[in-house]
């Protein structure tokens, strides 16, 4: 085999490769992303779960950089404690080793068995939970396909003269190869990846012992640098933080490697001498050992790595905080931050919705320009959480996440239209009362205060009910909505029945205090919308609220 033949049978299957990791991340990522992301938030109280929860996602995705890419995102939004975040890191770390060790098993006769039930499950059933998990067995079928097809490809060149001299070189050059192992996993995204590519090198006879010791610990460092350079806008140090302690870990493992490298190929040949085996054991050898070397430094890690990089202050309001455009590639992850971000929309709101009632109760003629100012504020990030979910891969969702997408696109929507009916109509009808010099009626401030807090109450229940789909708060919201239309009748009815008073006077009732009551009406009835997807499903919402005739 010519040297351009063999390149291109290695290029070709290194690529079939990671088409197979790429096709198992996107397959278990559309079947279950949104259920590992929720399991893998809910363990991160506590450094041994959160170190058992990253193992776990890990091994389901095969992919530490995929979950590092999840645990920044809790990270970043203050959802979990820096220790934790790390601790998990670890567990991916182990979570990848072990994938290693799995794969590095004599498997060929299972790639095509694989592949085979891969494609019926995709092209036969009608189940889109079913056809993903088949997409998944497809991409590991592939896997093995490949490593196996690595190995016949590279058989002859252990016979090469010129090849052998070559790695004799830099066989002394530990440091040399590590670094070239690295480069592999970096381009590779992924330290399966490259360490797999490091076994078949050595299954084939091309590598030495050392010389495959060091490559294994260069793949370790290079897929530590992946989630570094994904971790977020430029200038936002705290969001390099958890990368940065990974890539610690990873840099003291490749230089404790580099110092003991004799030793640990003495101990990794004692192990088991078979090239593919030994390569795989000295993967989750090295995680292990680092795992435990940080794991009781973590405290110490976290503490310097807050001070070394300090939270950045927020200049600017209406800048989004957590849409990290480069996690649209992980789909639950890129949905997560537009969450994260719609709930600080859901913020601004709650602090209109304080602004307006001050301006119906007080000499505020700033109001209508507060109002406006946190409207913009509002707009922009509506704007940047729509722009950045249509950035999100349609061909990487999964039935759930398509789902969810479209929940968070709505609340949103909800949330905006809330805020500028609060500055278009309200804001209006508040400096209309001051610009008059009206003194409201004590039933009529008492109805606008108890309407502001009522709808206070209604944002907090449609955030339960987007965030954790909670059916009560989904019942109690549509409930709170009617609760409002009969607010609004009440203050109609006592208008009507009210003696007629000159405009100003105290107890006039005048016209724009009952549009005032109708357009906050209007703002619950766009968060009671959030309510309606959950109660449908559960089939406790009527498809019309008019009453049966006999007509049918």
């Amino acid at each position: 085999m010519s040297e351009l033949s063999l390149l291109v049978h290695l290029a070709g299957e290194a690529a079939l490769l990671l088409w197979g990791l790429h096709m198992v991340q996107s397959g278990v990522e559309r079947a279950f992303g949104g259920r590992l992301q929720a399991m893998l938030g809910r363990a991160m109280a506590g450094p041994g779960r959160a170190l058992l929860a990253g193992l776990g996602v890990t091994a389901a995705l095969q992919s530490s950089t995929a979950t590092a890419l999840m645990i920044a995102g809790f990270a970043s939004a203050g959802a979990v404690a820096l220790v934790p975040a790390l601790a998990a890191m670890l567990g991916a770390n182990v979570g990848t080793a072990l994938i290693v060790q799995l794969l590095s098993f004599d498997a060929s006769w299972l790639s095509p068995l694989l592949i085979l039930l891969g494609v019926v499950a995709f092209r036969k059933s009608s189940r889109t939970q079913i056809r993903d998990i088949g997409r998944a067995g497809i991409g590991l079928g592939l896997m093995l396909l490949a490593l196996h097809l690595m190995v016949g490809t590279l058989a002859p060149v252990e016979s090469s003269p010129a090849f052998a001299r070559v790695l004799a070189e830099l066989a002394d050059h530990p440091v040399i190869v590590l670094l070239l192992a690295a480069l592999i996993a970096w381009a590779a995204h992924s330290s399966i990846a490259g360490v797999l590519f490091v076994a078949s090198l050595a299954g084939s006879g091309v590598l030495g012992t050392e010389a495959a010791l060091a490559m294994v610990a260069g793949a370790n460092l290079g897929s530590a640098i992946n989630p570094l350079l994904q971790s977020g806008r430029p200038g936002d140090r705290a969001r390099l933080r958890l990368p940065v302690g990974n890539l610690l870990n990873r840099v003291l493992g490749c230089v404790l490697v580099i110092a003991f490298l004799p030793t640990v190929a003495a101990w990794m040949t004692a192990l088991d001498a078979a090239p593919v085996r030994l390569v795989a054991n000295a993967h989750l050898a090295f995680n292990l050992a680092t795992s435990l070397l940080f794991l009781p430094l973590l405290r110490p890690l976290a503490w310097a790595l807050q001070r070394l990089l300090p939270d950045r202050p927020e200049l600017d309001e209406a800048a989004p905080r957590y849409l990290d455009a480069r996690a649209t590639e992980v789909p639950s992850v890129a949905m997560a931050n537009a969450q994260r971000e719609v709930l600080r929309i859901a913020d601004v709101l709650e602090r209109m919705l304080d602004a307006s009632a001050r301006a119906f109760d007080a000499e505020d003629r700033d109001a209508a320009k507060a109002l406006a100012d946190m409207d913009d504020v509002v707009d922009r990030l509506h704007r940047a959480v729509l722009a950045y979910l249509a950035a999100i891969p349609a061909e990487g969702l999964g039935e759930v996440d398509t789902r969810r997408l479209s929940e968070i696109q709505s609340f949103a929507i909800a949330l905006e239209h809330a805020a500028d009916v609060l500055t278009r109509d309200v804001a209006r009808h508040a400096t209309k009362r001051v610009r008059r010099g009206v003194v409201l009626a004590s039933e009529d401030r008492k109805d606008l205060t108890e309407l502001h807090e009522a709808l206070r109450e209604q944002l907090r229940l449609a955030v339960a009910v987007f965030m954790v789909e909670d059916a009560e708060a989904a019942r109690r919201l549509v409930r709170a909505k009617e609760e409002l239309r009969g607010t609004e009748r009440e203050a109609a009815r006592r208008a009507a029945l009210a003696a007629p008073l000159p405009l100003g006077e105290p107890g006039a009732t005048p016209g724009f205090v009952l549009d005032a009551i109708r357009d906050l009406r209007r703002v619950g009835g766009h968060l009671a919308a959030v309510a309606h997807p959950l109660l449908e499903r559960r089939g406790e919402l009527l498809s019309s609220r008019l009453a049966p005739t006999a007509e049918g």
